[in-house]
Parts: structure tokens; sequence; C-alpha cells
């Protein structure tokens, strides 16, 4: 597939009508591509920005087989999408990326962590164990991660066992554990790659985790790391977009450990939560970097414009109801503030609301700005 063959009836189909597809489609206008967006969610913020909607599950093959069949390329803005009508519209002749078979790698983080493991990629120590019942007499040293296998995101489905007590309370399936990491720092590195195997990366970024949610909520780029530990984290990084010939984005996010090693703890086959600032960041942000990779174009320039921060507007813990941002017009009177909302009428806690970009000559300024920020808006309800 060429930039040439995506004329007037070309059209793009994206999985998932998310905040990473509203993104992405602005990005898509800037080069005339139409998109169709399918979404489980008959008000998912994709809605109104697409050129067509499909309301229907794309976990459910035969929907994903339907929808792809009108399109003339498949992409995705989550992973947990059904593979199998994927796999059935390759064979077809409709370009897919990233790459069937490749999502079905990432859906489970049994096979993700087989992955590292045979291809020489370092990752925690770890064990698959296939039951509840099993966990007891396969762990002998506490504390330990535990990751569901498949259909966990954003912090769900991962938790700490501090003992043997803990194991009762655990959800049923099947199970990644992992051995407790002692890091001194979450990083993450986006890595790009067309279909002629060009590969590039955005800066390694630093991330923040809120411990309640345990998703980010504080980003700063460029990460506050060693030149040395940066261009590990690079070429680990590039090292795996490469061994998995992945079309596309893909994020990489690892540890940094208090005894120098970096370590990848998990992959994301799409944009991500740690590449929102390279919208006013970065010569090229990761949605236009996407569109590039899929449709075969040459990669961006990746470049720093300037020191970014991202912080996420989260739902505030007691809210649940139509969504009242509070001090956004405070913040917008603040110099290098840039805020990206997300088109949801209806917060909750934690939900994900939309996400504030701080930019400034200097990280510092950037970080001190980005803390009132995070001090002045809130996302509540009445």
């Amino acid at each position: 597939m060429s930039f040439e063959c995506a004329g007037k009836n070309f059209r793009l189909g994206i999985l998932g009508g998310g905040q990473l597809g509203r993104m992405l489609i602005q990005e898509a206008i800037n080069l005339n591509i139409s998109s169709s967006v399918m979404d489980p969610d008959a008000n998912a913020p994709c809605r109104h920005l697409c050129d067509h909607f499909v309301h229907a599950d794309f976990r459910n093959e035969e929907a994903v087989y339907t929808f792809g069949k009108e399109c003339s390329m498949i992409t995705v803005e989550i992973e947990h999408v059904n593979t199998q009508a994927l796999i059935r519209l390759e064979k077809e002749g409709i370009p897919v990326f990233p790459q069937p078979h490749l999502l079905q790698l990432v859906q489970d983080k049994g096979l993700q962590k087989q992955f590292y493991q045979s291809n020489g990629i370092p990752t925690a120590p770890f064990k698959l164990v296939d039951s509840k019942t099993e966990l007891a007499k396969s762990i002998s040293d506490f504390p330990v991660m535990l990751k569901l296998r498949t259909g966990g995101y954003d912090g769900k489905g991962v938790m700490k066992l501090k003992n043997v007590n803990d194991i009762p309370t655990v959800f049923d399936g099947s199970y990644v554990v992992e051995e407790m990491i002692d890091f001194s720092m979450e990083i993450a590195v986006i890595v790009s790659r067309n279909l002629n195997g060009q590969i590039s990366n955005f800066p390694v970024v630093e991330m923040e985790f809120n411990p309640e949610a345990n998703l980010v909520e504080f980003l700063c780029s460029p990460a506050r790391i060693e030149k040395e530990m940066e261009s590990k984290a690079i070429s680990i990084a590039r090292d795996v977009i490469d061994k998995m010939k992945l079309v596309g984005v893909l994020a990489v996010e690892m540890f940094v450990t208090k005894d120098g090693k970096i370590l990848v703890n998990e992959i994301a086959p799409r944009p991500h939560n740690s590449g929102h600032q390279t919208i006013e960041g970065n010569v090229t942000s990761q949605y236009a970097q996407h569109l590039r990779a899929i449709m075969n174009l040459p990669l961006g320039n990746t470049e720093t414009v300037r020191p970014a921060v991202m912080i996420n507007l989260l739902g505030e813990a007691a809210y649940e109801g139509e969504a009242i941002y509070q001090g956004i017009e405070e913040v917008l009177s603040w110099p290098g503030v840039y805020v990206h909302l997300y088109g949801k009428k209806i917060t909750k806690p934690f939900r994900k609301m939309g996400h504030v970009t701080i930019t400034a000559l200097k990280l510092e300024d950037a970080i001190a700005l980005s803390r009132k920020v995070q001090a002045t808006i809130k996302v509540v309800s009445n």
C-alpha cells in the first residue's frame, strides 16, 4: 500500500473510537484520509469526527469482518479486538496494521513475556500459572506482581501479592507471575516502523503512575536519565519492533532498576498515553507517525521542539455524572499550556477525560508549571 493508492475512495478503518482514535483522525484529516470507526459505545469520542461510524463490538468476529470489508485498510486504537476477523480480512487482501498475529501476541501477556525471553529482550523473571488453584504452590517468594494474561488494560488485571493470604482475593484466570522489580524509574520509548523497514524512535519519556488507578498520571519528555541509559533504552525499543516486524507505532514501557538495568515491562502496538505530548513537544506527533508508518510513507522527524510535560485529566474519585472541568479558563491563560479534552460526557472516578501538555524552554520550568496545572484543573460533576 502506498499513499498514491489512497485516492478519493480510500477509507481507513479504525477499530476503537476512544481518545487515541480521535487524535489519529485529527492527523488523518491533514492528509485527506477518510476514516471509518467501529466502537461498542454509541457515544464514543470519535463518533462525530469520523466520516462513518459503526456502533458495534470490535470483539465480535462477524461485526469486525463486515466492517473491514468496507475499508481499504484497518488499524486499531485498542489491541483488544477480534483478530480472527482481521486474519480473514488480511488473507482477502485488505492490509491490517499492526498485523493480526502481532495483536494476538500482545493480547496475551504470557506470550509477550515468552517473546522477550526467546528474543533476548531483557524483562523481569516470570512464571506462567494456568489457574487460581495453582498459585499457592507456584509462588515460593513474596511479594510478586500478578497479571492476568488476557483482558487487562490501564492497570486493570494487575495486582501485588504481598503474601499467601492475598491469593483468595485474586481475579480468576491464567496469569503471569512476575518477580518484584526494585526500580528507580518507569520510562517508555515510542518506536515506529513502516513497511519498507524504516525504524524511528521518539525521545525517552519518564512516567509517574497514579497509585490508586495504576495508570500514567504525569509524564515528562525528555526523561531525566543518564545518556548511557537513554541509549540503552532506545536500543532495546528499536530491537523489539525490529524483531516483531511490526508496522505502525509501538510503545515500549520499561523499568530502570536501581542496579542500572533496563527491563521491558509491557508493549502497546498503537499510539499510547506515553506519546500524547508529542503533539506539541515534537516535530512529528505519534499520531502522524502512525499514519506515515501504515501508509508506508517516510517516517517523520521526532526531535524535541521544546521539553514537555503531559498530565492526564482523570475523573475525581468522588464524582460520577456529567463532566464539569474546573479551572480550565485559568490554566489556558498560562503560556505553554495546551488542553485536550476527549469528548466524554460522563466522568467516573479515574476515567481518562483528557490531558494537558505543558511546554517550556527548560524541562524544570515545564514541570513546575505542570504541578500548578495539576492542582488547578479538576474533573467533577454536579
